[in-house]
């Protein structure tokens, strides 16, 4: 990169962590999903939705892995453990939209066995509800979730949303490693990746999605900066991150009412004490970026625009290990 200027809107020194609870205990988690995700034991789930407040929504279910990744506005919102079918009632793969949303559902093929916040998927009765979670697929075919964050992500979905089902019990290498930014787009359409070229030090594409809430991830250890407006990606760039601070953090952008805009920081779960403070001033000078990209983001910033920052990579890194951008991508 050859000039950088000041980017006044990073978010590097709050600590914000995030409570994940079990179905019937209580534990504490990160809100760092990245890291995160593949240590949750069966029952565990990490929920953090003020992230990305607003956009299209996808739920991605990882046989493999049995864990459930949920997505909003391109970016990951939450994380939790599941159980699906067993061998001989296999859960299907694909993607499926949400047919039927029932809070108090009873079985009609299994002695009316009770189904808390059923998200029917198939026809034939295969769908996301509050279950057992042993550790294994036990299932007949259903999505088990922890009861308490099947209610949360019963909150959040509407008729019509997509979720993804991909991955084979068992079969931990063939599934895709859904991380930071979702895999597939809304739909399930395959999110389009093109690494930045080695003499590229950012890129700006507005038109690839012309509207739309507006989320921007910050990542320390790729040393990037990553914009999504409405899901998609629309701008990427080199960064020089400062600072020693590895937490995870969220800021929303604000007007007061004095009309005076200000970042200020998201209250989430096991930090809500925070919510409504300011960002930091003296933090403001720890990132940079292009002159050219810092303009272009500034145009695109309103109230209601979110930044996450991470210490997770969301690049593939030089040894060729997938790291946590799209399981699609072969590049940095």
């Amino acid at each position: 990169m050859k000039r950088f200027n000041v980017l006044l809107i990073s978010a590097i020194a709050l600590a914000i962590p995030v409570a994940a609870v079990s179905q019937g205990s209580k534990t504490t988690s990160p809100i760092e999903l990245a890291r995160q995700a593949d240590k949750l034991k069966p029952g565990q789930w990490v929920w953090a939705p003020q992230i990305a407040p607003e956009g299209p929504m996808i739920v991605f279910v990882d046989l493999s892995r049995q864990l459930a990744t949920v997505y909003r506005n391109g970016v990951r919102i939450g994380v939790s453990t599941v159980s699906t079918g067993k061998p001989g009632h296999e859960t299907p793969t694909g993607v499926f939209t949400i047919l039927q949303k029932d809070a108090n559902h009873h079985s009609s093929k299994y002695n009316n066995a009770p189904m808390p916040y059923q998200e029917r998927l198939t026809v034939d009765g295969v769908a996301l509800h509050a279950g057992g979670l042993p550790g294994y697929p036990e299932s007949h075919g259903c999505v088990h979730l922890p009861l308490e964050f099947s209610r949360l992500l019963f909150g959040q979905t509407h008729m019509g949303g997509t979720v993804i089902v991909a991955g084979h019990a068992g079969s931990v290498h063939l599934a895709n490693n859904a991380g930071v930014l979702a895999p597939e787009g809304d739909r399930g359409v395959q999110i389009p990746h093109v690494p930045l070229a080695p003499d590229e030090g950012a890129r700006w594409q507005p038109n690839l999605s012309p509207s739309g809430p507006v989320t921007i991830i910050v990542s320390r250890s790729d040393q990037r900066v990553i914009v999504l407006r409405n899901g998609v990606e629309i701008g990427r760039s080199k960064a020089e991150i400062g600072g020693d601070d590895f937490e995870t953090h969220v800021l929303t952008y604000t007007k007061g009412k004095d009309g005076a805009a200000r970042w200020m920081t998201v209250g989430v779960p096991g930090h809500l004490g925070d919510a409504g403070s300011p960002l930091d001033t003296s933090i403001l000078q720890q990132t940079r970026l292009p002159a050219a990209f810092r303009t272009a983001l500034s145009n695109v910033i309103v109230p209601g625009t979110t930044i996450l920052v991470t210490q997770a990579p969301v690049r593939q890194d030089n040894s060729g290990k997938m790291m946590t951008m799209m399981a699609s991508a072969t590049n940095p």
